[in-house]
């Protein structure tokens, strides 16, 4: 929380209360409810504005030039719906959001470039952080909200409606037929529709399921990557027997010919995602730089619009919004980027 505003706002209160205590012996000429309706409209309004956020308040339409972002495709949906607000509120410039997964997002950014921002569904790693450091870069990172992998079959799919982590690695490794996974399950073929290896939710499905080896998932047979999710989506509804995965919205926006499974006997919802008891739980993040921010004003102002709103709309585009604490974090590190 601004630590300024902290202070105004008690010296406020600490004041308002001397007055209404009686700070002198002489009495108030004013009427009561009028001595009393004022400073209550006061705290309310610093109350506001401290629940707006401890991030300076942006107007698009002061500031222009043009942000370029570039990665994950499940963070893909939200910067879309928070750069078209930011254009809707004034900015004159130009937002550009390449969907193209989480390790492109961080090959544009810190091995060529051309990006002012990088959108994340993994924490960068390790080796992409020395890459930045080459090009005279430091990643910050934003945390912008949480993620539930959805695991989901065609709505003609009438057996699968939980399944377990363990079998999740088998249906998307050495099981041919689904009755290799339940004796019950059809002796159809499992058809695997899943997200290309550039993608921060293959990486984190792998992670999560296989303990970071590639070699079992991409070894399966009748198996198809893709970057791009409306494919998988695509291939999930054309069969019975097919099977995929990927970022939550993308179930939301296609529930009407998708169905999404229980993971270990447990539903992706609000409640289940903030305990982190759903297993494929995953945060959400953008990045950027300093140098970049201080440089462009358009991208500080695009960043710092983006974690005033982003809990106003995450929700509406099938996410679930962060810890507030993980949020206030993430404006914290752009106060001190700022310099601030």
């Amino acid at each position: 929380m601004n630590r300024n505003f902290i202070t105004l706002l008690v010296l406020i209160v600490a004041s308002l209360a001397l007055a209404a205590c009686g700070g002198s012996a002489e009495p108030v000429a004013a009427p009561q409810t009028e001595a009393t309706a004022a400073p209550q409209t006061v705290v309310e309004e610093a109350i506001e504005e401290m629940h707006e956020g401890m991030l300076p308040m942006v107007d698009p339409a002061t500031v222009s030039g043009d942000v370029v972002s570039a990665g994950s495709s499940t963070v893909f949906p939200l910067a879309e719906v928070m750069a078209e607000r930011f254009l809707d509120e004034g900015f004159s410039g130009q937002v550009t959001i390449d969907s193209i997964g989480s390790g492109g997002g961080f090959e544009r950014f810190c091995e060529t470039g051309e990006t002012d921002v990088s959108n994340a569904s993994r924490p960068i790693k390790d080796s992409e952080v020395e890459a930045c450091a080459a090009l005279g870069r430091s990643p910050i990172e934003f945390r912008v909200g949480t993620d539930a992998l959805a695991v989901v079959v065609s709505k003609e799919n009438d057996f699968l409606t939980d399944v377990t982590l363990e079998e999740l690695a088998a249906i998307f490794s050495t099981a041919e037929k689904w009755s290799d996974i339940r004796a019950e399950f059809p002796d159809e073929d499992i058809l695997r529709y899943i997200p290309g290896t550039d993608s921060g939710t293959f990486d984190y499905f792998v992670e999560e399921v296989f303990e970071k080896e590639k070699a079992p998932i991409l070894s399966a047979s009748n198996t198809q990557l893709s970057e791009d999710d409306n494919v998988l989506v695509q291939g999930i509804t054309g069969s019975p027997y097919a099977i995929g995965f990927f970022g939550y919205a993308y179930y939301a926006e296609n529930a009407e010919s998708l169905n999404i499974t229980a993971i270990d006997g447990i539903e992706a919802s609000a409640e289940t995602v903030d305990a982190a008891s759903y297993p494929l739980a995953r945060p959400l993040y953008i990045y950027s730089d300093a140098g970049i921010m201080q440089e462009k004003p358009q991208v500080a102002a695009y960043i710092n619009f983006f974690l005033t709103y982003v809990n106003e709309e995450i929700v509406e585009v099938g996410y679930f919004p962060a810890n507030p604490a993980v949020l206030e974090a993430a404006q914290d590190a752009w106060l001190e980027a700022m310099g601030q």
